[in-house]
């Protein structure tokens, strides 16, 4: 098992990676797969440690079953899939066996292929409901990486804990923005670039994407703050109020519809604590087949509507 180049690498491909990671730090790890396993690249574990790893077949909804049980006997137990399936296909059986149960059971789902950046898969696998659907599942957190070295902390970082967690990957190999200095925590927001005009807050392939807008804003002369929030839930409320106080207005962007993912839970922490203007940048109708940079522009996920989502939200401000 050979990691890819961190400079150019798909967050799917961290998988194996931190999952052979918590078992060097003596976790005690079971890897479920549910016939996707060359997609979701959890076929490599199962290869490096074939007994902790098993695939089910097409049967996601029996696979969270089975990783109810094993969670049950003491296993911190990772299931994935694609989004569109996980959660998609399965929310009743992660609310009823999954969220309910001690107050949530010790079980990681990583729904791969996440948002319309899978591409040539076309519509019905283009999973733009998966945040809304995870954020909903109370004890749940719920983690959107931004490229491959935070994919596989996050992971490790959600294999240390008992709690039930949402971990969404993509299928495109992204640029990298991280090395291995960076350390990621459950919670906590990341600057990724200072600003005092207004701060773009994005999760996933969206924060390569708000960097890029902020040099075209840099170009007229404006200040544009980038956090990079992967953990939608618990969201970094301090760093959603800094950003509202500080720069007066905020944008958010994600590879998701506007409604049940970061811009809902950004929104909730300024309606609770410092109200600004906010404008929320998504994918708000589905999707068609085509390559994935291609479906970015198609649905404005691209640094020029960003960048005129803060002009706008810049002019509300008082």
């Amino acid at each position: 098992m050979t990691a890819p180049t961190p400079a150019s690498a798909a967050t799917r491909e961290a998988y194996p990676f931190a999952l052979t990671e918590l078992v060097e730090h003596g976790v005690d790890v079971v890897a479920i797969d549910a016939d996707l396993s060359v997609s979701t690249m959890g076929y490599q574990f199962g290869e490096k440690h074939p007994g902790r790893w098993l695939s089910v077949g097409v049967a996601e909804q029996n696979m969270v079953g089975i990783a109810a049980g094993l969670a049950a006997t003491g296993k911190t137990v990772f299931i994935a899939s694609f989004a569109a399936f996980l959660p998609g296909r399965c929310f009743d059986q992660l609310r009823t066996s999954i969220a309910q149960p001690r107050g949530g059971l010790n079980v990681k789902c990583v729904g791969s292929h996440g948002g319309v950046t899978v591409g040539e898969d076309g519509m019905s696998a283009q999973a733009i409901e998966d945040l809304a659907l995870a954020t909903s599942l109370i004890p749940f957190d719920v983690i959107v990486p931004a490229d491959f070295e935070e994919a596989k902390q996050a992971l490790v970082a959600v294999g240390h804990t008992t709690r039930p967690a949402y971990v969404r990957t993509g299928r495109p190999k992204v640029q990298g923005i991280y090395s291995r200095g960076y350390r990621f925590e459950i919670g906590r927001a990341d600057l990724l670039r200072a600003g005092t005009d207004v701060t773009i807050i994005a999760c996933g392939i969206m924060a390569g994407v708000a960097l890029k807008a902020a040099e075209l804003l840099a170009a007229d002369g404006v200040s544009a703050r980038v956090l990079n929030m992967a953990t939608i839930k618990p969201i970094d409320r301090e760093a959603v109020v800094r950003a509202a106080i500080e720069t007066g207005a905020v944008v958010t962007a994600e590879e998701h519809q506007t409604t049940g993912g970061l811009g809902t839970a950004v929104a909730r922490v300024l309606a609770e604590t410092v109200p600004a203007p906010i404008a929320f940048v998504g994918v708000d109708r589905y999707g068609t087949s085509g390559k994935w940079d291609e479906l970015l522009d198609y649905f404005e996920l691209n640094p020029a509507r960003l960048a005129a989502a803060a002009r706008e939200v810049i002019g509300r401000k008082r």
